[in-house]
């Protein structure tokens, strides 16, 4: 009995105290992160506290710390499973991605709000081998704290389709729909509208919106379609 009253204080303490760190890591912003996901960063930072304590303090009981393992560990399944389920859940426990480089000019309003400086970008710009911001179509600062860097096209490492020394247009392709919901802010910045996607979508067979996991469109109005439906088992393989 006693037993059972220790585990259900510890299973309290589980459930309140890592939703109170993750609202401690996301008012600390993005560098507090490195390139953990937020939730899985304090569950590798709970889980070594747990082991820690327990290895240290004999006075612990070590069915606690097996207890508390195993719940922190459903725990992160449960919500991993809940992210993939419900993006308005995902988008409340981690960081949307962040524009802070656009055509050579950095977004100063977005830098101040990830409390990132010029030097840290200039460091992560550095990494990605660009020594000259002007050289930068886009630089978007990832959930995971990560600069993503799209060079303007006069600028990218030369390939095979670029040996015509013409590169006319930036290979850059906006996230349309994305689990069956549509962005219509994407239409309109690619200057085409819903009539234009849904005949496109016929063409490929596709009626609903909701039989769509993923859709992008680059700005030479070529669309790229995902569906819900396709079989991973026809991917494939890759190992490590």
């Amino acid at each position: 009995m006693e037993l059972a009253k220790d585990l259900l204080i510890l299973l309290g303490r589980v459930v309140t105290i890592l939703p109170l760190l993750l609202v401690v890591a996301l008012f600390m912003g993005k560098r507090s992160i490195g390139e953990l996901p937020v939730f899985d960063l304090l569950i590798l930072l709970t889980l070594g506290s747990v082991v820690g304590a327990d290895i240290a303090e004999p006075d612990v009981v070590h069915i606690h710390t097996i207890a508390a393992i195993i719940l922190i560990g459903l725990l992160q399944k449960l919500v991993a499973i809940w992210k993939i389920k419900n993006r308005k859940f995902g988008k409340l426990v981690t960081f949307e991605p962040t524009v802070v480089i656009q055509d050579g000019s950095f977004i100063i309003e977005n830098l101040k709000n990830m409390q990132y400086s010029i030097d840290n970008i200039l460091l992560m710009l550095r990494e990605k081998d660009v020594f000259d911001i002007t050289h930068v179509k886009l630089g978007i600062i990832e959930a995971n704290g990560q600069l993503t860097v799209l060079r303007k096209p006069e600028k990218s490492p030369v390939t095979i389709e670029d040996l015509k020394l013409n590169k006319p247009y930036v290979d850059l392709a906006y996230p349309l729909i994305v689990e069956g919901k549509l962005y219509h802010d994407v239409l309109n910045a690619v200057s085409v509208n819903e009539k234009w996607l849904r005949l496109k979508l016929e063409d490929l067979g596709i009626t609903d919106y909701d039989d769509v996991f993923f859709a992008s469109v680059d700005e030479q109005k070529n669309l790229h379609v995902s569906l819900k439906s396709l079989n991973a088992k026809s991917a494939p393989p890759i190992y490590h």
